[in-house]
């Protein structure tokens, strides 16, 4: 075969070409180190600028040198002065960083438009007797921060997080909503409560989980992080009964147990007070784990940032 017929021969690839750009171009420091020597005249109090020894500001900029393949410094006793590259070198260099620190406000901007307000969404529980608490210490840490809290049940958390119009959650329950990743930040217990004239507080025996599996209940809606666990616990012992009540408020709920109404299964945070007081009291139920974890939560793949991290860094050594 001809040469004549071998058809075009391709164009040499540019030197470089197919190399990413961070290889081929020198990091900000280094670029920094260069414009201190230009502005110093000496390698060592360029050096001292930067906070470097010297062997090392030397190694940098012979580093640098190889990079770009052109000399950029030349030393002496007298000091050090740019080589004619060196100085074309460094106009380009002022440029960059100059564009750098332009980046670095804008990012600062940023941050501060972030860390100015901070939107929390928790399950009842936690948002009445504990997030009061962890957001006290947060206004300490971080006065110029606005922080709005909503309260819902742990379906509402979710759908919240999710939705974009919260940056940080609580829930208690079983195991983290569906979309969220989560951190386990203490536990709690949920107890058998009645109000102290009710029959249950007189038995000799313990109650049974199948006992109080039949009984009508006032009951936290469903979707909550109580409801969730009492189902889960009671299963094995046939389910729930028709709840006598469902209220979408711990207060509400306590409020109806107080007034004899019927009996309530609650966060031992919760009733806390009311125990003490003997306005409520607990009923000791056999063989029945009612334990649940308190989590934070947050959407997949955006973890807690800027004043959200401060707030869930707060909540270590919840009960």
């Amino acid at each position: 075969m001809s040469v004549e017929n071998a058809g075009p021969r391709p164009e040499p690839a540019e030197e470089g070409a197919g190399v990413p750009l961070h290889h081929r171009v020198p990091d900000l420091g280094a670029l920094e180190l260069l414009l201190a020597v230009a502005r110093l005249g000496s390698l060592g109090r360029a050096a001292r600028a930067q906070g470097i020894t010297q062997p090392a500001a030397s190694s940098r900029i012979r580093s640098m040198e190889r990079q770009l393949g052109v000399a950029l410094v030349e030393r002496s006793p007298r000091g050090s002065r740019l080589t004619e590259a060196g100085t074309l070198v460094t106009d380009w260099a002022r440029r960059v960083v100059e564009a750098a620190e332009a980046f670095d406000v804008g990012t600062q901007a940023l941050r501060g438009q972030r860390d100015s307000r901070l939107r929390v969404v928790a399950s009842m529980t936690i948002a009445e007797y504990l997030l009061p608490g962890w957001l006290i210490a947060l206004r300490t840490q971080r006065p110029g921060t606005a922080v709005s809290l909503s309260a819902g049940n742990t379906r509402a958390v979710a759908d919240r997080l999710l939705a974009g119009e919260a940056d940080l959650g609580f829930v208690e329950g079983l195991d983290v909503p569906a979309g969220l990743d989560g951190a386990v930040i203490g536990h709690d217990r949920l107890v058998v409560v009645a109000a102290p004239s009710h029959p249950w507080t007189r038995r000799r025996t313990e109650l049974t989980a199948a006992e109080l599996a039949a009984t009508p209940l006032i009951l936290r809606e469903r979707g909550s992080g109580t409801r969730q666990v009492l189902d889960a616990a009671l299963a094995g012992a046939g389910g729930l009964a028709a709840p006598l009540l469902e209220l979408a408020s711990t207060t509400a709920v306590k409020s109806a147990v107080v007034s004899e109404a019927a009996p309530s299964v609650l966060s031992e945070l919760a009733v806390r007070e009311e125990l003490t007081a003997r306005r409520l009291v607990e009923v000791p139920v056999r063989g029945l784990r009612l334990g649940r974890e308190l989590r934070a939560v947050w959407r997949v793949g955006q973890r807690p940032v800027g004043p959200a991290r401060d707030l869930l860094g707060l909540t270590r050594g919840a009960p």
